[in-house]
């Protein structure tokens, strides 16, 4: 599917990852900036984002399958890709032919890679300081270095790592304490590996967490890691507008009610126009609105119109009010457009304020069938 295939497109800006790139090498320098594009670039792209990223000056890229690594070395991507956490055994083999770099964590995923009969395979280890997902604990660290060094020259460990569960909320001392576990952990790692522990909100808030390189992801996206950063992460650029065309046009009566469980009801006559965009998108149905709650809005012109009533699978409908708007015409739901009284903004952040969750969701939630436009 492409742009031309329907009213409605997420535009993806390629220069704005290429200034979130520069802003955030030079707010970690010395360390490196290595990009996450996992989950297809956070909905943005993997392919695309991972090129501008590493023209702009990344020195690596981060994925969490095996199968996101893959198809970034088939669009003819030759950096470095580290697959951030064990994967089933049976990608052993996948992982050394496409040249990956895999995490490990325990010795039976370390025995798999070997088994594959690579020739001196990077690998990072991970250590659990406290996030409890994924990870070596502490204790563990000694063996589990002493176990990948025997099995060289087939694996080489050569970064270590781990992840930090509260970097959003800069006075929160739990950061302090993964950093005090991840650096004495180190006392049982060689010299000279490739050390890496802040994700986008440690890159920005915490100093002390950038090591070798800085793992960002929401980052590169434009958009900020958690409210306790958010002035940290100000010279950001959004990369995703989301956008659509009016479908159809009608007046709604006063009295009249609208949707699916027509749970809406128009207190006056007024302009309502459909926009072919649903959840089935990735617009949430929890945008809708009632006579008694209001939900999402959209621009028009550069004024916000409200959704109104049950945003449905396919489509929604906002009421325009006065505006005398026509079938054709661009609506904004995420993004920027200019109006007469000047330049109207709903961000993702807005929507995940609004839903009660993190802008990362609602970007990763555009779905697949919404045509990606690349703006240079």
């Amino acid at each position: 599917m492409n742009g031309a295939d329907r009213w409605a497109w997420a535009e993806i800006d390629l220069g704005a990852v290429a200034h979130n790139i520069a802003v955030l090498r030079a707010a970690v320098a010395p360390a490196a900036v290595w990009a996450v594009v996992k989950a297809d670039g956070y909905g943005h792209g993997a392919v695309e984002v991972g090129r501008a990223a590493l023209e702009a000056g990344a020195e690596g890229l981060c994925v969490a399958l095996v199968a996101e690594g893959v198809a970034l070395r088939e669009a003819g991507i030759d950096a470095p890709i580290l697959v951030l956490s064990e994967q089933p055994i049976a990608l052993a083999r996948t992982i050394v032919a496409q040249r990956l770099t895999p995490t490990v964590y325990t010795r039976k995923f370390v025995d798999a890679l070997v088994a594959a009969e690579p020739d001196h395979l990077p690998v990072h280890l991970k250590i659990d300081t406290g996030m409890q997902r994924v990870g070596a604990h502490p204790h563990a660290v000694a063996a589990l270095v002493e176990s990948i060094q025997e099995r060289s020259p087939a694996v080489e460990l050569t970064g270590v790592f781990s992840h930090l569960a509260v970097a959003d909320e800069p006075d929160n001392p739990f950061t302090a304490t993964q950093i005090e576990r991840f650096d004495d952990a180190l006392t049982h790692v060689p010299d000279g590996l490739l050390v890496h522990l802040a994700n986008s909100a440690g890159a920005l808030a915490h100093p002390a967490a950038r090591r070798s390189f800085v793992r960002a992801g929401i980052a590169v996206y434009g958009i900020s890691p958690g409210h306790g950063v958010d002035d940290l992460a100000a010279d950001l650029r959004p990369v995703m507008s989301l956008k659509a065309r009016i479908s159809y046009v009608k007046t709604a009566r006063s009295g009249s009610r609208i949707s699916y469980g027509r749970r809406y009801q128009f207190s006056r006559d007024t302009t309502v126009a459909t926009i072919p965009l649903g959840y089935a998108d990735g617009v949430p149905r929890r945008l809708s609105s009632t006579s008694g709650q209001p939900g999402g809005s959209v621009l028009i012109r550069g004024e916000r119109c409200p959704i109104v009533g049950t945003i449905t699978m396919d489509q929604l409908m906002v009421d325009c009010g006065d505006l005398d708007v026509r079938s054709g015409e661009e609506v904004v739901l995420i993004g920027e457009q200019e109006g007469a009284a000047g330049i109207g903004r709903i961000t993702a952040t807005e929507w995940a304020d609004q839903l009660g969750t993190i802008g990362y969701e609602i970007v990763c939630g555009i779905s697949a069938r919404v045509p990606r436009v690349v703006r240079p």
